[in-house]
């Protein structure tokens, strides 16, 4: 009896840790590909509608309402947001301090925010409070995670990566957005800093 008591042990030791590993793997390559989804959409909708301009236009006109193709950008970023979730689901899962839970939550929060733009289209009264929600929770999430990555001392250079990362990317967003009449450019910004925080945790930091 004892015997197969560890046999069973050990087998449900075995499966629990094999599913952690697959699950970590999705957690990863949903992380990955997050962007990839997000930025190709983006680039598809700009190519088959070339009257789109960075200086004039919202990223969010080409999945407006009526347009033709739209579908293009608001099922690119569904897709993106929905990978996000995983990603974060996962971030979220892994963290040990009151703070860091807190930033990964609110990340989180500005994800679905993501979902939602795809879901109410510009032309639609959600949309706007969906965008803004989007790039306001999306960067204030990184912050308190970036405070608390500094904090703890074998993470305080990526805190210190992310703390910079949010203010460079709030000071050129803020640039851009007296500089040019539309708002494509510094939500390109917003779009690059959440991509380079996403990648930095994937390929520096570490999931842990």
């Amino acid at each position: 009896m004892p015997k197969a008591s560890m046999s069973k042990t050990g087998l449900s030791n075995g499966l629990s840790n094999s599913l952690s590993d697959t699950m970590f793997k999705i957690y990863k390559y949903a992380g990955f590909i997050t962007p990839l989804i997000a930025f190709s959409s983006i680039g598809l909708a700009i190519i088959i509608h070339p009257w789109f301009s960075f200086e004039n236009n919202a990223i969010s006109d080409l999945g407006r309402i009526g347009l033709e193709g739209n579908y293009i950008l608001n099922f690119g970023l569904i897709g993106s947001g929905l990978a996000g979730l995983i990603f974060a689901s996962g971030f979220l899962r892994v963290q040990k301090r009151k703070l860091g839970k807190i930033g990964c939550l609110i990340f989180t929060l500005g994800i679905v925010s993501l979902v939602l733009i795809g879901v109410f289209p510009e032309g639609m009264s959600f949309h706007y409070p969906a965008s803004l929600g989007f790039f306001l929770l999306s960067s204030l999430g990184m912050l308190v995670k970036g405070i608390d990555d500094f904090r703890d001392a074998s993470k305080r250079n990526f805190g210190i990566f992310t703390i910079s990362l949010f203010l460079i990317g709030w000071i050129l967003a803020i640039i851009a957005l007296r500089t040019f009449k539309g708002v494509a450019i510094p939500e390109l910004i917003g779009a690059v800093s959440f991509s380079a925080w996403v990648y930095g945790i994937l390929l520096w930091r570490g999931m842990e």
